[in-house]
């Protein structure tokens, strides 16, 4: 005895786009929120829109200002810094892996205030050292500061923000 399985909406073909269809939706999908072209092409890509015409179609969204790098790239830098407390150097990678321009990562960059980069660098790594449970002071500089490496601030200045720690 067997029993009718349910539909799975994965086994189910993906709709693709027609080149006016693709056009609005990918207006749409630049309004919503600032997109690299990376993100645009992947989507067209996924959307079944390929080579000249998907090239064609973000030149287009280009020259009627949906899409633009520079405006990405800050609004990237600004997020990624204030709300999720990263440092240069990890924004940087982030936006080199979404094939930003070095030109657009370097006016990204230029959001971030100096004096509020140290403050927050200053206040994650005094919630971070006191959070660790360890004796020896040893290991606790070293997890503090590979936990502040790993979320993209610079050596030196991770080095300085443990010094006036202490």
């Amino acid at each position: 005895m067997s029993f009718p399985r349910k539909d799975n909406p994965f086994d189910k073909p993906k709709k693709y786009w027609s080149l006016q269809e693709a056009k609005i939706k990918i207006a749409a999908y630049c309004a919503y929120q600032d997109r690299c072209q990376m993100e645009v092409r992947n989507k067209l890509y996924e959307k079944g829109v390929y080579g000249d015409k998907a090239e064609d179609l973000i030149a287009e969204m280009i020259s009627e200002g949906f899409l633009n790098e520079e405006r990405f790239a800050q609004s990237f830098v600004r997020g990624k810094y204030r709300l999720k407390k990263w440092g240069r150097n990890r924004i940087q990678l982030e936006l080199k892996q979404k094939q930003v321009s070095p030109y657009c990562i370097k006016s990204g960059l230029k959001e971030i205030d100096p004096e509020e980069y140290w403050e927050i660098l200053k206040r994650e790594t005094e919630k971070k050292y006191y959070s660790i449970k360890e004796q020896d002071e040893f290991k606790k500089r070293y997890k503090t500061t590979q936990y502040l490496m790993g979320r993209g601030f610079e050596m030196d200045l991770i080095q300085s923000a443990l010094e006036e720690l202490n």
